[in-house]
């Protein structure tokens, strides 16, 4: 598995090796042990699968109390990946960073997204549909979700919105009621 580092502090996109052959093909998509010797973490307790449509928009969501790292890979479709970082300490607290991903990249290899605890995350569906398959390290825990508002004026985040026509994107009703990052309740 190949690890490349990204424009924010400790989220990466992780490259896991493909064998491909006349049949199909065939990949380890995770390892506790080639996890572990990559530094990250190899401990996760939930799995989450949802499916989108095209513009819509989920996020951007973190956890107070019990913070999730999240490790996300696109089944199917093309998003749009946002993950804001929150922790006050770090040197890009208040940045973000914005990736492409789909079931393979434009080199036809799998590629997946480390998000650490202490970020927020949000995604927007480029495609038709999407499907996206997420880890967490740490269950749901209602209490002590957040979401920060997806268009907020501090973060600036530059969503693709020119791929879906300059529409709004669609976001539940919950995300809609989310907050601005300047008066967040951050971890």
């Amino acid at each position: 598995m190949q690890v490349f580092e990204t424009p924010v502090t400790d989220v990466k996109l992780l490259q896991p090796r493909r064998f491909a052959d006349s049949r199909g093909w065939f990949s380890e998509v995770f390892s506790q042990a080639a996890f572990s010797s990559a530094g990250l973490p190899s401990h996760f307790v939930q799995d989450n699968q949802s499916y989108s449509v095209r513009g819509v928009l989920r996020g951007l969501h973190y956890q107070l109390g019990k913070p999730q790292g999240k490790l996300v890979r696109v089944l199917s479709g093309h998003i749009w990946d946002v993950a804001v970082d929150l922790r006050r300490n770090s040197p890009d607290f208040g940045r973000w960073a914005g990736f492409h991903l789909k079931p393979f990249n434009d080199s036809g290899e799998i590629q997946m997204l480390w998000i650490p605890e202490g970020f927020a995350h949000g995604f927007l569906v480029l495609s038709d549909t999407a499907e996206v398959l997420y880890k967490t390290t740490n269950p749901y825990y209602p209490e002590g979700e957040r979401t920060i508002l997806w268009d907020d004026p501090t973060l600036q985040i530059t969503w693709p919105l020119e791929a879906l026509g300059h529409l709004i994107p669609m976001v539940s009703p919950k995300d809609a009621q989310g907050t601005l990052f300047a008066s967040a309740e951050l971890p």
